[in-house]
Formats: C-alpha cells, sequence, structure tokens
C-alpha cells in the first residue's frame, strides 16, 4: 500500500547541478607510526580544496575503513555542508574505493585524488585550460613532470609524429618538481635536464607538458563509462592503477597530458611548516567559472592497438625514444640523460 506522492520523484539529480566531482579515497586506520600525521595532512588537503573550488564542484569522500577521529571530522565537514558525499566501507582498497565514487553519478569531469594533495589556487581553471585547447585530453594532472613522457603517451606521438608543435620547453618551476622529489622520499628524482627542460605541446599560445601522474588527474567522466573493470584484487598497487585510471584514456583516444605550471603539492605523510604557509596564502575566488567540457567520440579499438600497441612498442623503446627527443630538440648529451 503506497499513501500519498514522493517528493523525490522528478527531482534532478546532483549530478545535473553540479558539473565537476572530486573524488578523494582515505584510509587511515589508527593515527600511530605511518599514519602519525595522517588526519593532519587530510584537513589541509581538504581545506586547499574548499579555498580553490567553484560552486559546481562535487566533493566525495570515499572513508576506506579509517578511525573514528578522522570518521568523525569528516562527518563534521558533511554537516557543514562543505563535502557532499561521503562513503562509509571496511578496507577495500584505493581503487575500489574510488569505482565506487564514481558509480552513482555523471559528472563530466571527475578529479581522483590522494589524500595528501595540497590544491592552489587556479588548479580548476588551468585544468580547464588544457580540455579546452587541447581536445583530445582525456585526463589532465596540475602537477607537471619531467618524466612522464614514457607513460601511456605513444599516442600522442603518433597524432604530432612531424608537428612543431611537439616540442621542449623551459620547465616553468623547477623548484616545484623538486619539492615533490623530496615529499616521496628521493630528491634525485629529476636530474639537471628533468629540471631544465619538459616535453610539451602548443596550441595556439597554450602548451601542455607531456603525460600525467597517477596522485592527483581530471578525467572526462564518458571514459569511466565502458570501464570493463568493476573491482580490483589490489589494496594498493600491482596493475590496478594502469587497468583503471591509465589504459581506458588511451583506449577511448585521449591524451595523458600535465598543466604547464604547477598547481598542486604532494604532503606526503609528514607535516611541515611550509604546508600551512601555502594554505594560509589561498584565496577563495569570487568569480565563477563557466566552462562545458566538449564532447568527441571516442577511437575504434584497432586504432587504439595500432597508436598504443604496435607503434608504442617501437617509439617508447628507450633506444629509439632518445633519438625521437633529439629529432624534436632536446641536445644529444641531455639525452642520454633523460630516459633514466
Amino acid at each position: 500500500m503506497r499513501l500519498g506522492f514522493n517528493p523525490n520523484k522528478d527531482q534532478e539529480s546532483a549530478s545535473l547541478t553540479y558539473s565537476h566531482q572530486i573524488i578523494i579515497p582515505v584510509y587511515i586506520p589508527n593515527q600511530n607510526d605511518y599514519f602519525k600525521n595522517s588526519l593532519a595532512i587530510l584537513k589541509l588537503c581538504l581545506e586547499s580544496l574548499f579555498h580553490t573550488v567553484h560552486k559546481r564542484t562535487f566533493i566525495t569522500v570515499v572513508n576506506n575503513g579509517s578511525c573514528d577521529e578522522v570518521k568523525n571530522y569528516l562527518q563534521e565537514l558533511y554537516s557543514e555542508k562543505k563535502i557532499h558525499e561521503i562513503l562509509e566501507t571496511t578496507n577495500i582498497g584505493k581503487l575500489n574505493a574510488i569505482l565506487k565514487g564514481i558509480v552513482g553519478h555523471n559528472f563530466p569531469l571527475i578529479t581522483i585524488t590522494d589524500s595528501d594533495v595540497l590544491f592552489l589556487n587556479g588548479w580548476q581553471k588551468a585544468t580547464y585550460s588544457i580540455f579546452e585547447n587541447f581536445p583530445k585530453a582525456g585526463v589532465v594532472c596540475p602537477t607537471p613532470s619531467s618524466r612522464s613522457l614514457r607513460t601511456h603517451t605513444s599516442n600522442i606521438y603518433w597524432d604530432n609524429f612531424f608537428s612543431k608543435k611537439l616540442a621542449f620547453s623551459k620547465v616553468k618551476t623547477p623548484s616545484a618538481l623538486k619539492n615533490f622529489a623530496i615529499s616521496v622520499g628521493n630528491p634525485d628524482f629529476y636530474n639537471r635536464a628533468h629540471l631544465e627542460k619538459y616535453f610539451t605541446l602548443s596550441s595556439n599560445s597554450n602548451k601542455a607538458v607531456i603525460g600525467a601522474g597517477h596522485f592527483v588527474g581530471t578525467y572526462r567522466g564518458g571514459i569511466f563509462d565502458s570501464l570493463g573493470m568493476k573491482y580490483s584484487n589490489y589494496k594498493l598497487g600491482g596493475d590496478s592503477e594502469s587497468k583503471i585510471l591509465d589504459i581506458p584514456v588511451v583506449q577511448n583516444g585521449f591524451w595523458r597530458l600535465s598543466t604547464e605550471d604547477n598547481y598542486a603539492f604532494h604532503m606526503g605523510n609528514v607535516v611541515e611548516e611550509w604546508m600551512y604557509d601555502e594554505v594560509s596564502k589561498l584565496k577563495k575566488d569570487a568569480v565563477e567559472i563557466d566552462f562545458e567540457l566538449k564532447s568527441i567520440g571516442s577511437s575504434p579499438k584497432w586504432l587504439y592497438i595500432v597508436k598504443n600497441k604496435a607503434f608504442g612498442k617501437f617509439i617508447l623503446n628507450k633506444k629509439i625514444m632518445k633519438y625521437f627527443l633529439i629529432f624534436k630538440g632536446l641536445p644529444s648529451k641531455d639525452a642520454e640523460n633523460y630516459l633514466i
């Protein structure tokens, strides 16, 4: 028996009100040892987001089996309407948590980020600029890396092999690369050549750095519509990130790109004073961003095989790639050390 009229009937869903979803999987099982500073890092991450996103941004946090202190903190934010959705799970792994965040929504843009990212003002605007000026962009990372040029990027080289738009450019913020290297515990991650130049693609007066990292990236939402995988056997690592976050981009014929300048920091698991300084500098931008992602069709499967399997095996080979980089303007002395 039913009495009355369901008030939710014919109501628009959140995905029609918002244009950009951010998914943050959070796993902080305790506040000891490795996770000693993780809650403080999470707070810095979320505070940086609250200061830098526009009003049509929908924030989803997937609490992946965290301790009660984290759970209570997230509930406070939800009550204050600073985050829009909390999904509670046991520890099902990072990628499975991400998949839970995607399901049930239909956003044109989805940012997937680790919970130790500090966002800077302008990151959304810079990301949208890449999508607008490079229609084949499938994922855009706000932290450029000189070492991302061989990770699922062969379709970019196929499409622009002889183009002068594919060339080396001066690194805009070398200090950001150095800071990232320190944050992952490897200060020598970038050598001199990496800190001086990175591989870029030009469009009009705009540039994008080739490749995109994993720890934060904004994807075309439609890429996940045809995702053949709905579960990962790995809680972290393995081939899960590649199968869910990398390959679907190129399977659909899109490019993996990054912004030319740096718009986010990787904090790691140790709180440092500079993090509070950076958050204190952030200012809420009152100007609304009016951006609509242009829809373009996916490429046929055979083209993916040609560009990413056959040609990729050739062009991404280190010996071949070295001469390709020289052909694109990198000095031969630098090419020797660029593909470490």
